[in-house]
């Protein structure tokens, strides 16, 4: 018998590791890491949670059983191998530093013991060091990572363990989210497990996947997939997704919407490129990708900070942003472009705080997919965004907004202004402001004046001034 040890792979279904270690049969465990959950956070740690206790139903229903623990993962899983006699313990790897210190310590402690170990490879297609440049560097530029990403076959899904394979011991009690030291969330969290993880799937590769190309971008429209917290818990494996997407592709009635099915598939292979750059440099978390000549001198001004966090700096489309993150601890991702610019390029703020909030506070936060985020706003990271552009929230909010059916779902102060007061609100007379949403505040910051403030900025870190 073998020790299968779920992680970030919260599913029975299409799961690598799980299916080659239940071969002998197997003995699924989850470990409530102290040291992870020292970084996580509430609305996190109930999506996760909820996940658990959906992957211990499906084990149960098959005469099968989850065991949980809490602890070192390094002292639980020998001595669970111990009690049951496992000849081997086995998981998918992960990549991050974090994770890979957390594993070489298993995989000591686990040789210490005589017990076997095994680990695979499973939330990617292609794990870092399997697409390179033809020097055999990890890429620094995504197109040409993708263009290989693309060529590359792609293994079909994996199927569940049959029950005959599961084997049951002494379960545990799932514990609550008090009982592991976090508050209940603000947000509402989306429902979590294999379960929802496959209908967010089915309905989005039914219709808005076709849209997916020219939708993605317009948060008041269905049309992303919302599957980023499955593909962060391993709710629903990466060739599953994959699979559905080429079916739908296969589907498609017209070359509009194939492209838009690659579109898609591109979002993929984005997540992929990130993993190996966190792999390869894992200061990215804390640290500039991108260095310039000089430090970058980030301003102090805890004040704007807060406005931002709480959405209340008097530009619509960022507030709306970060209140729906307050919300649903989530944030349409073209939004998460405009508001990291804002604060980065206006308010002139260390990227570093805007991602630990979002750490904080997004229920499907991935620290490869966070850091490569914001380092691509703030100008630092690998294939960024150039210093010299940089978003405008009004015209952001006008393009991506234009009947203001977003931000007014998040931002009631402004259910009675018109789209054109809205997007003009920087340039409305004061007097009308206060006619038009008195509860709503002024902009803290003129864009204009901060965009000279920012490549001045930018310029001095270049040594150009």
């Amino acid at each position: 018998m073998n020790i299968f040890w779920h992680r970030r792979d919260l599913r029975a279904t299409d799961n690598v590791g799980l299916t080659q270690m239940a071969a002998d049969g197997v003995l699924p465990v989850f470990v409530f890491d102290p040291a992870v959950m020292a970084h996580a956070s509430p609305p996190r740690m109930a999506y996760l949670l909820e996940a658990v206790a959906a992957l211990r139903a499906w084990y149960r229903e098959r005469g099968g059983e989850l065991m949980i623990r809490k602890g070192d993962p390094a002292e639980v899983l020998v001595s669970v191998a111990e009690e049951h006699g496992a000849r081997s313990v086995g998981w998918n790897r992960d990549y991050s530093g974090l994770a890979r210190s957390r594993d070489a310590g298993v995989r000591r402690a686990l040789a210490d013991a005589g017990i076997e170990r095994q680990s695979v490879d499973d939330a990617v297609f292609h794990p870092p060091g399997e697409i390179m440049t033809n020097q055999g560097d990890p890429y620094a530029v995504y197109t040409y990572f993708w263009r290989k990403w693309q060529e590359r076959d792609k293994p079909a899904p994996v199927a569940a363990p049959p029950p005959t394979q599961l084997r049951s011991g002494e379960g545990g009690q799932l514990p609550t989210l008090a009982e592991l030291g976090f508050d209940d969330p603000i947000a509402a969290v989306p429902d979590a497990g294999m379960g929802p993880a496959a209908a967010r799937l089915e309905s989005f590769c039914q219709e808005a996947i076709y849209r997916y190309e020219q939708d993605r971008d317009y948060p008041a429209r269905a049309g992303t997939s919302r599957l980023s917290v499955d593909l962060k818990y391993g709710t629903v494996g990466i060739r599953t997704v994959y699979a559905a997407t080429q079916e739908a592709r296969a589907r498609a009635p017209d070359e509009s919407a194939r492209e838009a099915v690659d579109a898609f598939q591109s979002q993929l292979a984005w997540r992929e490129f990130y993993t190996q750059v966190l792999f390869y440099h894992p200061h990215v978390v804390s640290e500039d990708y991108r260095t310039y000549e000089h430090p970058i001198p980030w301003r102090d001004d805890p004040d704007a900070l807060t406005a931002w966090k709480h959405g209340e700096t008097g530009y619509p489309i960022v507030d709306a942003g970060m209140r729906q993150l307050r919300a649903e601890a989530y944030m349409h991702n073209r939004v998460r472009m405009i508001v990291a610019s804002f604060l980065t390029k206006d308010l002139l703020l260390d990227w570093r705080e805007g991602y630990d909030h979002f750490r904080r506070n997004l229920v499907d936060h991935d620290t490869a997919n966070d850091t490569g985020g914001w380092q691509w706003a703030a100008s630092t990271g690998t294939d960024a965004q150039p210093y010299f552009r940089i978003f405008n929230p009004m015209t952001q909010g006008e393009r991506y907004d234009p009947d203001a059916t977003y931000i007014k779902r998040y931002i009631p102060e402004l259910a009675d202004a018109t789209p054109a007061q809205i997007h003009g609100w920087h340039e409305l007379d004061p007097s009308l402001r206060s006619q038009v949403a008195p509860a709503y505040p002024a902009p803290i910051v003129e864009h204009s004046e901060r965009r000279e403030a920012a490549l001045a900025m930018f310029e001095a870190a270049r040594g150009d001034a």
